[in-house]
């Protein structure tokens, strides 16, 4: 089996089967370096046979920052990366690096499946979403028990918006990290203007909302914007 690349450049987020999502970040520079970079990634996977090892697809996002590459992949169980880290990752990377030289890996999380998700707004009409909004919660260690309730508030506040602005939003999958300090939202929207219209918006000044910035294990928030550029998998 070969990796074929797909249209839409997006993962399958209804895909069964599913037991651990890796994300990783990589700091490229700039525009022109994050398309060679994903050419190259592009190259290196296609050129190869599919490792077979677990893995169900990987997908890359271009930061609309200009300097970034978000990594999302698919996997049966945790351990399948770790056999693909030991056999067939490294010659991969290195044909990478050799076409983008000075790519710096930023940051690899560990996650479950979706424990959590909602469609809703835009996302609804089946068109393919502009963006794709990650939003990255931060938790004390001791809190690792009450990130669901945070998820939970989430979907209060989210609930609330829905009661008072019909069909606003986007679409969101809640990921818990396995080492227990994170909670991933991967969240699809029309785009970056309606994601900065519904966080300018009054409602986020709410009761709803404050429950879940004050949450009192939480201790920061990261958001960051991406485009679909490139999604993986497995063809005969």
């Amino acid at each position: 089996m070969h990796a074929v690349a797909h249209p839409d450049a997006r993962p399958d987020l209804h895909r069964p089967g599913v037991g651990a999502v890796l994300v990783s970040t990589w700091r490229v520079g700039t525009p022109e370096r994050q398309r060679a970079a994903v050419e190259a990634i592009r190259k290196a996977w296609e050129s190869r046979a599919w490792p077979d090892l677990g893995l169900l697809s990987y997908s890359v996002l271009a930061g609309t920052d200009g300097e970034t590459l978000l990594h999302y992949s698919q996997w049966t169980q945790e351990q399948a990366y770790e056999d693909f880290v030991r056999t067939h990752r490294d010659d991969r990377n290195a044909e990478i690096d050799a076409a983008v030289p000075g790519i710096e890996r930023v940051e690899l999380r560990r996650y479950g499946a979706i424990h959590r998700s909602t469609v809703r707004g835009a996302t609804n009409t089946g068109e393919l979403p502009g963006v794709v909004v990650i939003v990255e919660a931060d938790f004390d260690p001791s809190g690792a028990d009450r990130r669901k309730e945070w998820v939970d508030r989430v979907f209060e506040a989210l609930a609330e918006d829905v009661a008072t602005r019909p069909g606003s939003g986007g679409s969101g999958r809640f990921h818990l990290s396995f080492d227990g300090g994170r909670v991933l939202n991967y969240a699809e929207w029309e785009s970056e203007r309606a994601h900065a219209d519904w966080l300018a918006d009054d409602a986020r000044a709410g009761e709803a909302w404050a429950r879940v910035h004050h949450h009192p294990a939480l201790v920061g928030v990261r958001v960051r914007t991406y485009a679909p550029a490139l999604s993986l998998s497995a063809g005969a």
